[in-house]
Order: C-alpha cells, then structure tokens, then sequence
C-alpha cells in the first residue's frame, strides 16, 4: 500500500479568483483525494495559506515573526474547508494541526497520524511546522519524513505543470497537459 503526502499551495483553492476558496476547486480536488482513498493509497496533505495570507506582502509592517502565525491560521482554515470537501465525499479524515486549536482539530502526533492513515484516514496537517519563519513546503517535506511517505507530490502556483523529466537536464521532457492524482502514483512521477 502507498502512502502519500500531498502539498498544495492555498493559492489552488482560490482557483481564479486569488483570494479564499473556490467551491469548485475545492471539490475537485476532494473528488481526486477521495478516488485515491479509495483505491487503498494513504493520502495526507499539508495547504498552504497564500489564498488568505502573504507575509511576505501583506505582513510587511508586521513584525515577521507575527505575520507568519498569521499564515498558520490561514493553513488551518484551509484544512478544514478541505476536510469537510473530503467528508461530503464520504472520506474519513482527521485534521492534525501544529497549533492548538482543539475545538476543531487533533494536535500533530506522528504515531496518531500513522495509525488514521492505517485505518484508510486521510490525515490534513495544518498550522505549518508550527514555527515561525518556515514555509509549508518545509512543513510538507517534514511531515512526508515523519509519516514516512513513499512520495511527496507538490502542486504549486507559477509551476508550469508535471513533466516525465526534470526539463532543466532533459531538454524533450514531455509535459503532461492532464494527469490525475492516479495517473501520477502509476508513473511514479
């Protein structure tokens, strides 16, 4: 059985419009998530919060530490927007934050996060690494290590797209123009 964890940018759940959520995005991406679920792949995911908070931009007069927390919050919101998507789709999930916010979600555990994904759970980290001055894309790569996932798959914005190579050394590296979540495990891209 494959284990997975997903990064996304919050910027994917704005969709076009660039801010908040995007019904359609959202859904669309629960569909994905809940036909690997269902296929028996232990999917987690890690969001960021760029579709509600840019520290870097909008934090700027902000001391950076305190902007950062800021981002937190906004990666929280988003795993819970993405939490109730992956239930309506009928799949068992758990938020697992860095942050304690228990009304709404487990505290990070690593050795509780192994046994939801076990038991087909997917698992939705939130609140970063819980430090400030770290990225999510470090939270993802943690989190990946600790759950020990066969794969970490990045879906960010202002990349282009999934290639078959990297394109920076192979120059007839084939872009797809459509993979789905599946389609990425079996070509262990």
């Amino acid at each position: 059985m494959k284990r997975v964890l997903l990064k996304l940018s919050g910027e994917f759940l704005a969709g076009g419009k660039g801010f908040g959520i995007e019904p359609d995005a959202i859904q669309s991406l629960a569909k994905e998530i809940a036909a690997a679920n269902r296929r028996g792949v232990q999917v987690a995911t890690v969001i960021g919060g760029g579709n509600f908070w840019r520290g870097t931009q909008q934090g700027s007069q902000m001391d950076p530490a305190t902007a950062d927390y800021v981002g937190m919050l906004g990666t929280i919101m988003n795993s819970v927007v993405l939490q109730d998507a992956l239930e309506q789709e009928g799949v068992q999930t758990r938020v697992q934050t860095s942050l304690e916010v228990k009304e709404i979600a487990e505290p990070y555990i690593r050795r509780r996060a192994l046994r939801h994904l076990e038991k087909g759970r997917v698992v939705i980290f939130g609140g970063g690494t819980g430090n400030p001055f770290f990225t999510t894309d470090t939270a993802g790569a943690l989190r990946a290590l600790e759950i020990e996932a066969d794969y970490l798959l990045m879906a960010k914005n202002g990349v282009e797209g999934v290639y078959d190579a990297d394109p920076k050394t192979k120059p007839d590296a084939r872009l797809f123009s459509e993979l789905s979540f599946m389609d990425a495990l079996n070509k262990q891209l």
